[in-house]
């Protein structure tokens, strides 16, 4: 599966190319059709398994950067999205969102700890079953372009497809005490599939045998 956005930009690139082959040579065409493949790569998006119980998943693929305690009440995990990774974006917990904000900000390359606070950024407010959980969209050194398809008062099930960042990134989740962190620095980790949090202070169903 490829986002719909990839698929135009591989179109207008191949088309591109067509006309650089018919005006000039195929060799002149040959990068803009390699961008074009790159893109259908680029804006992949693969089905994902979503884990159940009380857990908070990784809203990105990429590597983990950081785990820090922004405070005594909250701990972040901050996720870098370089080039290669799958961009589709995904909601680490299901509940209703509560708030949007967008924040202008810097280009800085998103593998460094100030973008959390300084670079371009949407900052997305989920009640997921009675605690808030916050996750940031932050632009990178490439990345110039941040969507999010959903709205407040929208629900979203844990893993759910919620937008993507175009051209390396970063993804910043904040979440509250009653979270076990499960992750650390250097780790890999998949959007929808790999769990980042597990909740503390609810009871995991059990399953049937």
């Amino acid at each position: 599966m490829i986002v719909i956005d990839g698929i135009y930009y591989a179109l207008a690139l191949a088309g591109a190319g067509g006309l650089v082959a018919w005006l000039v040579s195929p060799w002149f065409a040959l990068v803009l059709w390699l961008l074009a493949l790159f893109c259908l790569y680029f804006f992949r998006d693969p089905y994902r398994a979503i884990p159940s119980g009380p857990v908070a998943v990784s809203p990105a693929d990429g590597k983990v950067v950081a785990v820090k305690t922004e405070s005594p009440t909250l701990q972040r995990i901050s996720i870098f999205l370089n080039v290669f990774d799958v961009h589709v974006n995904r909601a680490p917990v299901g509940g209703v969102i509560r708030k949007v904000e967008y924040h202008p900000g810097k280009f800085l390359v998103a593998s460094r700890e100030e973008c959390s606070t300084q670079n371009e950024m949407n900052v997305v407010t989920v009640d997921g079953g009675g605690t808030p959980v916050v996750f940031k969209q932050i632009a990178g050194l490439i990345a110039r372009r941040i969507v999010f398809r959903k709205k407040p008062g929208d629900r979203v099930a844990t893993g759910e497809r919620i937008g993507l960042i175009k051209f390396g990134s970063r993804m910043d989740v904040l979440l509250g005490p009653e979270w076990e962190i499960t992750v650390r620095p250097g780790m890999r980790v998949a959007a929808g599939s790999s769990v980042i949090a597990r909740r503390g202070d609810v009871a995991e169903a059990p399953h049937d045998a």
